[in-house]
């Protein structure tokens, strides 16, 4: 016997009693209307890193795609499925958002796997050839002297979201928008323990903490 997950209904009625009436014109609104969020955000599939919890935003306002290790490929036009290329063509080119914000984590299980080069989980090593998206041909990428194992991975998952963000300009489409002061795009990394934010400073190229700027 199939049986739903009996704490999935629960929080349903409770969206449904609690925090749908005071929201149910937002949600009419936007099935009538459409969507039309202003910033996109490429995160993790964590189920601690929730983009709309972590902002506190409401329906409509955030155009998420999540998979493993917040990664963006390069832009590779052959003909085959890429699902975060669509949503990034769907995004730029439909929605017109403003803003990408790709946000990257404490304790990611995607670049633990790459650091620990852990063995395939499975014959197609789906984890392992996705991780490869985030080296260059003959990269190298090892922990340093002096460098603990912590802050080896830490390095490692703020690295994934400047070659995200590197990523993101190989498609021509996203390129032409940055252009033309169009739309702007952003690091962020979360710390899972104390819930903190850190926003990239491109110029630095460090992350510094939401709270201290504030």
């Amino acid at each position: 016997m199939v049986t739903f997950p009996k704490h999935l209904l629960e929080g349903y009625q409770a969206f449904a009693t609690q925090r749908l009436p005071t929201e149910q014109t937002r949600y009419r609104e936007l099935s009538v209307k459409g969507q039309f969020p202003e910033v996109m955000v490429i995160g993790c599939c964590d189920s601690r890193v929730s983009p709309e919890v972590i902002f506190d935003v409401g329906p409509g306002e955030l155009f998420v795609v999540r998979n493993i290790a917040n990664l963006v490929p390069v832009y590779q036009p052959d003909g085959n499925a890429h699902g975060v290329s669509a949503a990034l063509e769907y995004a730029v080119t439909v929605l017109k958002v403003k803003h990408i914000v790709v946000l990257g984590h404490a304790q990611c299980g995607g670049i633990r796997a790459f650091v620990d080069k852990i063995e395939p989980l499975t014959p197609g090593d789906f984890i392992g050839k996705w991780m490869q998206m985030f080296i260059k041909p003959g990269e190298v990428v090892e922990q340093r002297d002096h460098e603990s194992m912590a802050q080896f991975v830490e390095r490692i998952e703020k690295a994934a979201v400047f070659r995200s963000l590197e990523n993101l300009m190989t498609f021509p489409f996203v390129q032409k928008a940055v252009d033309a002061g169009q739309m702007q795009t952003h690091g962020a990394y979360f710390g899972v323990a104390e819930g903190s934010l850190f926003v990239l400073d491109k110029v630095a190229k460090e992350f510094r903490s939401v709270k201290d700027a504030a």
